[in-house]
């Protein structure tokens, strides 16, 4: 009986310490096996399922998981829409159309682009947008037309950004329908003028030093419809999204958009932070640089355009610039409202001789005349297909504008820019060296400040001052005497 006893004693000792083992807690989850175990059993019990040894283990995990569920807070989180989700809400409206639409209109002849057909050349030449990307640009372009009075639309291009990039249309007004952005910028700059003259006014009782320094007539921009301002140009960040009109280029911002190279954000309202200092933020940067990439790499088949009956034999010499307007030259050393009198003849005649004005290029030039930059062609062609050649399509790529290409199948081509907006600058690039300081202001005795005087010289001066003022009491006395001996 000692024996069996002492067995007994021994097994509840271990089935004792067994169980403290089991009914210890996790460090994690504040969970013990015992616990788990017997609920687990219960629901095993309870549901008795087909094939447990199979479900057991996702049975276990359900426990587990019921136990948490009562812990959690019973307040849920609300949906939180994506940026995609708002692009795809707003991009809705583009395949959407009212239902009392005239489906007339369609034959009625409109400015909106056949993207769809521009895709697909480009698609065989091996460069444009995905077929996706391109049809949600069409229908873009065709809520750009029904939504502004353009008489002539196209896709320019896509800018990269670093956040976001751009989608560019190219548009051109109808007659009469051209904004007053122009007379706004005008009534801007008197304003800005009336406030430099009324500060002026106000600092007339102190006047400061007023600086020699002359800065060169600003040259003014081209008017709408003319030169680099012909064409008028909407972005937009995303197909659906709002279309934003671009200012119009002046030449300052052009002059200093070839000297500096700076990536896009995307957002337009960012300032442009470079040197030259540019004036302007990245909407007018943009639109610089839309402008240099037209005039070097829009190109169209030889012999498709022809020059006008204008330009006969007597203007041979001239250069051609009647198709589509050029930049036109301004002379700065005559300024407007200048009137020639004699009194200026003399100033006139110190000046320098008037410069010489720049010319252009001519219109209609052959692309082999087209000079070459860091030892590399300006253009590379190819065909897109070898084996078809008769309908292939031929394909220009810029290597001075990565990115700028053109197309021409038949009598039908296009040309499309999709890059970083950047030119080629070939192995590197170097940052321009800034300008040297300018020089100090000029000194004169006018505004020089003089030492101050020793104690002896004060007092030679005090001397010097009493025996003038006592010669001239002594000088008015005997004038005075005079005067009484004569009466």
């Amino acid at each position: 009986m000692e024996t069996s006893n002492g067995i007994q004693d021994k097994s509840l000792q271990s089935a004792a310490s067994f169980k403290a083992f089991l009914l210890k807690s996790s460090t994690t989850s504040n969970m013990n096996v015992y616990e788990h175990l017997t609920r687990l059993l219960m629901k095993v019990m309870d549901e008795q399922p087909q094939n447990v040894v199979d479900v057991i283990e996702d049975m276990s995990l359900d426990v587990k998981r019921a136990t948490f569920d009562g812990m959690q807070s019973t307040l849920r989180d609300l949906p939180q829409i994506t940026a995609a989700e708002l692009l795809a809400e707003q991009q809705h409206l583009l395949f959407s159309r009212p239902e009392d639409a005239d489906r007339e209109e369609e034959l009625v002849e409109t400015p909106l682009p056949n993207v769809s057909e521009t895709g697909f050349y480009l698609e065989q030449a091996g460069v444009g947008l995905a077929r996706e990307e391109m049809q949600r640009v069409f229908l873009a372009l065709k809520q750009l037309v029904e939504t502004q009075a353009l008489m002539r639309c196209r896709l320019w291009g896509k800018i990269l950004g670093i956040e976001t990039s751009y989608i560019i249309a190219e548009a051109e007004y109808r007659e009469g329908e051209e904004d007053e952005e122009q007379s706004t910028d005008e009534e801007a700059a008197d304003g800005e003028g009336r406030k430099a003259e009324t500060h002026l006014t106000e600092n007339e009782t102190d006047p400061l030093p007023q600086s020699t320094y002359k800065p060169p007539p600003v040259v003014p921009k081209e008017a709408r419809g003319t030169g680099a301002n012909k064409f008028v140009y909407y972005v937009c960040q995303d197909p659906g999204l709002p279309w934003v009109k671009l200012p119009s280029v002046t030449p300052a911002q052009i002059t200093v958009a070839r000297q500096i190279r700076k990536f896009f954000t995307g957002r337009l309202d960012t300032p442009v932070v470079s040197y030259p200092p540019f004036p302007g933020n990245e909407a007018n940067y943009l639109r610089a640089q839309i402008a240099r990439i037209s005039a070097g790499t829009q190109v169209s088949p030889q012999g498709f355009f022809q020059a006008g009956e204008e330009e006969g034999e007597e203007e041979d010499e001239a250069p051609r610039d009647s198709y589509e307007g050029r930049c036109t030259w301004v002379n700065l050393a005559v300024r407007p409202g200048e009137d020639s009198n004699e009194e200026d003849v003399e100033e006139k005649e110190e000046e320098p001789d008037e410069p010489e004005p720049e010319v252009g290029p001519p219109l209609l030039t052959p692309l082999s005349q087209d000079a070459d930059m860091f030892n590399t062609p300006p253009w590379s062609s190819k065909m897109s297909s070898t084996l078809t050649s008769q309908h292939a399509v031929a394909v220009l790529r810029s290597n001075l504008w990565p990115g700028a290409y053109a197309y021409a199948c038949g009598k039908k081509f296009e040309n499309i820019y999709i890059g970083w907006g950047l030119k080629y600058a070939g192995e590197g690039y170097s940052p321009p060296v800034p300008s040297m300081p300018q020089k100090e202001y000029p000194s004169g005795p006018e505004i020089t400040e003089a030492l101050d005087p020793s104690l002896e010289e004060e007092q030679a001066l005090k001397d010097s001052l009493e025996e003038q003022q006592a010669a001239q009491e002594e000088m008015e006395d005997t004038e005075e005497g005079e005067e009484e001996d004569d009466d």
